[in-house]
Parts: C-alpha cells; structure tokens; sequence
C-alpha cells in the first residue's frame, strides 16, 4: 500500500493537552490501520511558544523523535532540553508535556501504542 502524502489526513489542534498554542498533525495511520495495537502515528509540528500540556499515559506508551528545531520536555516533573534526533520514551503511567523554545518550528514523529 502506499499513501500519498497530500491523501494523508491533516488536522490543527490548538491547546492540546492544556498546552499553548497550535499544534499541526499529520496522520500516517488511522483508525483499523493500526490493527488494534495503538493509535497515533503522526509527525507533529509545535509553532514557536506553542506546547502540548502535561499528560499521563494509561493503557499505551508513546515515543517521539525530534525532527527538528529546539525546546523542553518535561519528563515526569523534570525539566529537559531537546533537540532533533532525540528520542523522548514515555510509558504506561508516566506523563510529559512539550514546549517549543526555539525560534523555528519543533518538528517530531510520535507514535502511541497499546500496552
């Protein structure tokens, strides 16, 4: 199968988890796509000052990579500072949140998938 990219879905969120800002997302996986192993996979692109709130995992663990550009991650309750090609593992019953510090646009894939 292949999908091409301007078939794939795109949505903005803004404020997600209680973040600020706007949040892009493009969708490489949907719905039954996943066969019941997970349900995000997505690059994702914080504008700057933007950030996804502070969330907790139940049920699933989700890993990003950062793309591109520069911010903080907080990693259940501690404070880091991420770059692109980092690595950011959050598993079931551990919360994160995400700000975009940079000047340009935080890029990141994430991907979310059952426990």
């Amino acid at each position: 199968m292949l999908k091409h990219v301007d078939s794939l879905k795109k949505e903005t969120v803004f404020e997600r988890f209680g973040g600020k800002g706007e949040l892009q997302i493009t969708h490489f996986l949907e719905g039954d796509e996943f066969n019941g192993k997970g349900r995000l996979f997505a690059k994702n692109v914080l504008l700057p000052g933007a950030s996804l709130g502070l969330h907790q995992h139940n049920g699933d663990f989700e890993t990003y990579v950062i793309l591109s550009g520069e911010g903080q991650l907080n990693d259940n309750g501690e404070l880091k500072a991420v770059k692109p090609g980092d690595v950011v593992i959050t598993n079931n019953g551990e919360k994160h949140s995400l700000e975009n510090t940079g000047s340009g646009n935080l890029e990141f894939l994430a991907l979310v998938i059952f426990n």
